[in-house]
């Protein structure tokens, strides 16, 4: 499977803002972006400003990239299955990103980032109607149950979980999630609506770049 292994934190000084690629540890003065708020390399000094058109629509499609962890090859492919399709191609292009199975696990908080939850799923640690998916790009569907394997949730990282997700209840879940926190599953209520992605993003750039 593809992967980016450029440094994460370069990866938010290049898009010149926070993408909460290191879970927790962006929120705190260690972040990349507080102590280093310019990008990554010898011309530090290079303005952000004055992006041509098509510069703004590059960046674009790199920042969300970047937030999903997907490759070039990966968010092309997305955009032609959802190009042609009713609704607008834009914001069915960033639900189908967010239906993903990492950014799922990531959006209900069992995973501090969208890097951890990939790695959580490719370990078989989840369930999707009671079948194993070890695929973070696995698009769940409506109605659908993602549950902790069993035999999973006697390993270290699952024991104070729950705890750990209570303790969070005060960051609101997407509104197409719910989660039971005692049973640590969550079902998919419905497909995600562009206000429910809570990121900077105009996805109808992407759009653009794609149909030059």
């Amino acid at each position: 499977m593809p992967r980016d292994f450029t440094a994460k934190c370069k990866r938010c000084r290049r898009a010149g803002e926070k993408l909460f690629l290191k879970g927790d540890r962006c929120a705190t003065p260690k972040c990349a972006i507080v102590k280093r708020p310019y990008p990554p390399g010898v011309h530090k000094s290079i303005s952000r400003k004055g992006l041509s058109e098509f510069g703004q629509q590059l960046a674009t499609k790199q920042k969300v990239k970047r937030i999903y962890g997907v490759m070039e090859k990966q968010l092309k492919i997305y955009f032609q299955k959802v190009k042609g399709k009713s609704g607008v191609t834009g914001d069915l292009l960033m639900q189908r990103l967010e239906m993903r199975l990492d950014n799922v696990i990531y959006r209900c908080q069992i995973a501090s980032s969208r890097c951890q939850a990939r790695q959580l799923v490719k370990h078989s640690h989840f369930t999707v109607n009671g079948k194993i998916v070890d695929l973070p790009s696995y698009i769940v569907k409506k109605d659908d149950v993602i549950e902790i394997k069993d035999s999973k949730l006697k390993k270290t990282f699952f024991k104070n979980l729950a705890e750990v997700v209570r303790s969070k209840k005060d960051q609101v879940l997407p509104s197409w999630l719910q989660m039971d926190a005692d049973k640590l599953s969550v079902k998919v209520t419905a497909k995600p609506t562009k206000d429910s992605l809570n990121l900077s993003v105009n996805p109808q750039m992407i759009v653009e770049f794609y149909s030059r």
